[in-house]
């Protein structure tokens, strides 16, 4: 096997590995956290409220599992083992209503864990209960909680530890993962200066050697249908690549045409703080959005969040939120809709208004979405815009606009 440094060399030097791609200055990734945090939390109080349903689908635990495989790449397929399968009864935390509450504990339990000993008392416990189907598939939910101090587990995860360790850890087990995470934190630990105290990029590497995107090994031995199998995986990478570029220039040309028009109509345009250094048609978002973030009567983590939503529309030098826009190009219509509805619970007086801004072709897509049972219960009232409308009508409403009511000519408003 290659020395362990030169492979995290190579992973971190390969522009379209999952830690250039996934894990580094990834909006979609520092968003997620607190989106599955709380959709976590609803999942609970489903359970605890006996509004938790006795199918996978349309339930907030659905809410989660998708926010999660919106990662793409590392979480591909991480609803799989959720899914109701009633002719095998799996996974019991359904039907059986004290698997369900033992699940809901767990899961409250860990969300306020404040060290990971208690976290993992947590694991042996549920461990202990035996649950029919329900095994380490729920430490990709654990990650997104506590980052730190537990990794993500997947088929190509568990495949790659093997390889680069040399072992032959079983996917299905609660012992077993908690055996890979030791060794992961203890490597991680020895070569935190080359990787990062986020557990996902140790994961990371492992993930590309069980996709054979990265080889641990001389290539000359493969077969040819292991260089073939590598070379369409390579392909299939790069175009994964291409199309992800092309859905940022979109990303950032809707949300350049949202500054200019928030700026035309006299408000204070505030772009996304993780995309102040882009640019659309020579304009530096930088220059268009002001310096200064108005102070937010919220916690720290909420600001945060906050702070992330694509585009937000201020009263001219206030902290009065007038409008709040989501720009959702391929997958991230849930946690669009959730990151609006935090700000709604967090600092909406009444008088705001939510969008979602979305490609043409993703129209039927937000309906469904506005319309799930769990999406609806929220009650918070968000329009969507076309990328199509937005883009034509731009220079039409920094002429005419007055206010930021002009938007409603674009929106369609459903009532969530």
């Amino acid at each position: 096997m290659k020395n362990l440094l030169q492979l995290i060399t190579e992973y971190k030097a390969d522009t379209q590995s999952v830690y250039n791609t996934w894990f580094i200055d990834n909006d979609q990734r520092l968003k997620a956290f607190r989106t599955i945090r709380r959709g976590v939390s609803q999942v609970v109080d489903d359970i605890k409220n006996k509004t938790f349903p006795n199918d996978f689908k349309g339930s907030s635990l659905e809410f989660v599992l998708n926010c999660i495989a919106e990662q793409k790449q590392v979480f591909i397929g991480v609803s799989h083992p959720f899914y109701w399968k009633p002719k095998l009864r799996i996974p019991d935390i359904y039907e059986n209503q004290s698997n369900k509450i033992a699940f809901g504990q767990f899961l409250e339990n860990c969300i306020n864990a404040k060290s990971e000993e208690q976290i993992i008392k947590e694991i042996v416990r549920l461990d202990a209960l035996k649950i029919k189907g329900l095994g380490p598939a729920v430490a990709s939910i654990l990650y997104f909680l506590h980052p730190t101090l537990f990794p993500p587990f997947n088929t190509a995860i568990v495949n790659g530890f093997n390889a680069l360790f040399n072992d032959k850890k079983k996917l299905g087990s609660w012992t077993e993962y908690l055996k890979i995470r030791e060794v992961l934190i203890e490597t991680n630990n020895k070569h935190k200066a080359q990787l990062s105290n986020d557990l996902g990029a140790i994961a990371g590497l492992c993930f590309e050697i069980g996709t054979q995107k990265m080889l641990i090994g001389n290539d000359e031995y493969l077969s040819e249908n292991e260089r073939n199998k590598l070379e369409k995986n390579i392909e299939k990478r790069q175009k994964e690549i291409q199309d992800e570029k092309q859905e940022e220039n979109l990303h950032s040309e809707m949300q350049f045409h949202l500054l200019k028009i928030g700026q035309s109509l006299g408000y204070d345009a505030f772009v996304a703080s993780n995309d102040r250094s882009r640019s659309y048609a020579g304009s530096n978002f930088s220059f268009m959005s002001p310096d200064k973030f108005p102070a937010i009567d919220c916690d720290k983590e909420t600001a945060n969040t906050i702070k992330l939503i694509d585009v937000l529309w201020f009263e001219k030098e206030t902290n009065t939120v007038i409008c709040a826009f989501e720009v959702e190009k391929s997958t991230s219509i849930y946690s669009g809709i959730l990151r609006l509805t935090d700000l709604s619970y967090s600092i909406a007086t009444g008088n705001e208004t939510f969008y979602l801004v979305v490609p043409d072709s993703r129209e039927k897509d937000v309906i469904s979405q506005l319309s799930r049972p769990s999406i609806k219960q929220i009650k918070t009232p968000i329009g969507y815009i076309l990328f199509s409308e937005l883009r034509q009508h731009c220079d039409a409403l920094c002429k005419f606009g007055d206010s930021h009511q002009i938007m409603k000519k674009l929106q369609k408003l459903y009532e969530v």
